[in-house]
């Protein structure tokens, strides 16, 4: 028995150090740039007048340059702007052809691989540091904005009229960096930045309206995925269907799809999530001869009280109350 033990421990260390070691060779792999000089020098563009702020012409930076097929962490913030995209782009579980351009929303450490084609970089982007916005408003309430926790397949495209609205901003922000800087410039700067996500927001709304029969396909997918959990019994093997597992089976960011169902149900995925479980609970109760107990064990919960919780709080009644409804 001792020697299966020492055995199993000397085992378990292995792994251990065979993951610290994958864990250190893929954080080698990550080209990381801790400031916006540093991005600059890598670019060979001349030092930003301001250290915590740039923005960047792409069509001003030499091909040889730019950082190509590598995984990139940056320390600050990314605003990506084409004016001219065209092509066929991923778009949640479809593909979708824009021609007018796009956004795209990247925040501090998370990591993006950088094109091979650097015919990819074109436009322009935005770059900012935490510190640039911190003692403003928006140091506090950047983190409601959902989209820098998009991934990028997960992009905003734009119609001709939100490209020029956009295109103006950027050419605001461009001709306030070029100006001398003076105790207004922050002010001015960090303004144009919270209006551009401003809009930003408002265009994303737009964007889950408009793609409508691409998002009613995910829905669709959704509960299809949720209906085979509970007919599979998963909840048995791994328990209640969480966010993080649904997302990762529909290929979505978890901020995403929860913004997506909002704008189109009025629920985030984990009250969708709840909403599902709920009617499964219903048919069990008006269907079985399953103890409440037994039900909320199928369905994943842990204790019966906190199925007995949920079900009371999403319809007013307890399971056995709703039970004795049918009888």
């Amino acid at each position: 028995m001792l020697k299966l033990a020492t055995l199993l421990f000397v085992r378990q260390n292995k792994i251990d150090l065979i993951k610290l070691i994958i864990s250190m060779q893929q954080q080698s792999d990550i080209k990381h740039i801790k400031s916006i000089s540093q991005l600059a020098r890598e670019l060979g563009l001349p030092a930003p007048l301001h250290p915590l702020i740039m923005l960047v012409d792409y069509n001003n930076v030499s091909a040889e340059m730019i950082l190509k097929g590598q995984k990139i962490s940056l320390d600050f913030y990314k605003i990506s702007f084409k004016p001219t995209f065209k092509g066929q782009t991923k778009y949640g579980q479809g593909y979708y052809d824009f021609e007018e351009g796009g956004l795209a929303f990247l925040k501090p450490k998370q990591i993006v691989f950088s094109p091979e084609n650097t015919g990819n970089y074109v436009g322009f982007a935005l770059y900012f540091h935490q510190d640039f916005i911190r003692n403003y408003p928006l140091g506090k309430s950047i983190t409601q904005y959902g989209f820098f926790s998009y991934d990028v397949s997960e992009a905003l495209f734009l119609s001709a009229k939100e490209k020029e609205i956009i295109t103006n901003l950027f050419a605001s922000m461009a001709i306030e960096l070029d100006n001398n800087i003076d105790h207004f410039s922050q002010d001015v700067l960090v303004s144009q930045i919270e209006l551009l996500l401003n809009y930003s927001n408002r265009f994303y709304n737009r964007q889950f309206i408009t793609r409508k029969a691409v998002n009613h396909g995910i829905i669709i997918s959704l509960d299809n995925l949720l209906d085979s959990y509970f007919k599979e019994e998963n909840t048995l093997k791994n328990g209640l269907p969480s966010v993080k597992y649904i997302s990762a089976q529909l290929k979505l960011s978890q901020r995403y799809l929860s913004d997506m169902l909002r704008s189109l149900t009025g629920l985030n995925t984990q009250q969708y999530i709840q909403n599902a479980i709920i009617e499964k609970a219903k048919e069990k109760l008006s269907t079985t001869n399953l103890s409440i107990s037994e039900i909320a064990y199928e369905l994943g919960f842990e204790h019966s009280q906190s199925f007995s919780k949920l079900f009371k709080t999403k319809t007013n009644l307890s399971p056995l109350e709703f039970r004795q409804s049918f009888n």
